[in-house]
């Protein structure tokens, strides 16, 4: 059965045979960085709901005024996404894309979709940088690739 193994740098290590790299900056890497402007967080989300990803050139710490249609302004903060909430941005960007969240295929210019991971990435170990406790993009990748919803 396939799994997500991690990458090493250590002397002798080798990729298995017949694995794929779904590290940056292949086509199957997250754009959500862990702790840096791509991995922002608006806190409260703009449906009410706890968080949502904060698509705009913004920091940590950083607030907002948002003012709506109905005249009511609201008030959001802005923070670093948790490892969990990244993965979770990259599952909703992959499964349930949106014009302002979805996923690039970075050579080809065009959405990348759930069939692309179904066609590509089925019964293949993935291989990222994250360590195997964590939360990773590749875990998304692998129940895609398996036919599941993750």
């Amino acid at each position: 059965m396939a799994q997500r193994l991690q990458l090493s740098r250590q002397k002798g290590w080798r990729m298995p045979t017949g694995a794929v790299v779904v590290a940056r900056p292949t086509v199957w890497g997250s754009p959500f960085g862990y702790r840096t402007y791509t991995g922002l967080a608006r806190v409260p989300a703009l449906d009410g709901s706890a968080w949502e990803y904060e698509g705009r050139l913004s920091a940590d710490g950083m607030q907002h005024n948002m003012h709506h249609a109905d005249g009511t302004v609201t008030l959001h903060r802005v923070r670093y996404m948790t490892r969990e909430e990244i993965v979770e941005t990259y599952r909703r960007a992959l499964c349930e894309p949106t014009p302002q969240l979805r996923l690039w295929h970075r050579v080809e210019r065009r959405p990348l979709s759930v069939e692309d991971v179904r066609r590509e990435l089925a019964g293949k170990d993935l291989l990222c940088w994250c360590r195997s406790d964590q939360p990773c993009h590749g875990d998304v990748l692998l129940a895609v690739a398996r036919g599941e919803n993750p």
